[in-house]
């Protein structure tokens, strides 16, 4: 039988626990499986833009990194191309399963696919290595973003692509954001180190992407609630 991925790289235990909060194997296969089922009203509203934003692959790039990786919901995005290949990276190893599974069901031959266990503030990739590396729904996340952003810098090809679609904090004073700041310490919990409040695009925009950095702003309605303001776009290396 020929398996569902081609290559699963481990990384260095240490490096995930400081990096990433650690959690029970019984909690990372809940999260897997609950990112699985939970999240479908969110991916259909989101859908249109993904469309826009993931068309700057076509044509542009064949070696993708996907940090964050979660079950696959961008899988579909990419496959479209036949040549190209894509890194999913998760620290989450429970994930593997749901992400191969998505990887078959996009088409995506096995030697084409590789899951990666790994954490974003160090990526176990060469220096300019991909076209493109695509993060959603994951800076929010990460232990240090200024670190992971500068991992994302270095894997990628001049004149590569970093691709983003992350949810923010809502406006200071703003109503929303004091529910954020209520259910700020609930979502850090239960959501894998989710930060509420965290001003992602302010930290892609400072980030020093030699290219120019296009971020835009929506406001996405479904569940999960609390995250509705987003930005998305593309920083140029």
């Amino acid at each position: 039988m020929v398996p569902l991925c081609s290559a699963n790289a481990s990384r260095s235990k240490d490096v995930s626990e400081t990096s990433h909060p650690q959690r029970p194997d019984w909690y990372k296969a809940l999260f897997a499986w609950s990112l699985s089922n939970t999240m479908r009203s969110y991916e259909a509203e989101i859908a249109d833009y993904k469309t826009k934003l993931f068309d700057n692959l076509n044509g542009k790039a064949e070696q993708i990194l996907e940090i964050g990786f979660g079950t696959g919901p961008n899988l579909k995005y990419y496959a479209v191309n036949e040549n190209v290949t894509v890194y999913a990276m998760d620290p989450n190893e429970k994930m593997e399963k749901y992400a191969c599974e998505s990887a078959r069901e996009a088409g995506l031959k096995p030697e084409n696919f590789k899951f990666i266990q790994g954490v974003g503030e160090d990526i176990p990739l060469d220096d300019d290595s991909v076209d493109a590396v695509v993060a959603t729904l994951v800076l929010c996340s990460v232990s240090d973003v200024t670190q992971t952003l500068n991992e994302i810098k270095r894997v990628l090809k001049p004149g590569g692509i970093f691709l983003f679609i992350e949810h923010v904090a809502a406006e200071d004073g703003s109503f929303f954001r004091r529910l954020q700041n209520v259910f700020k310490p609930i979502q850090h919990a239960i959501a894998d180190g989710c930060h509420l409040t965290r001003d992602t695009g302010l930290h892609i925009s400072a980030a020093g992407f030699d290219g120019r950095t296009e971020i835009n702003t929506a406001a996405i309605y479904s569940f999960p609630w609390i995250i509705r303001p987003h930005v998305y776009g593309i920083a140029y290396k």
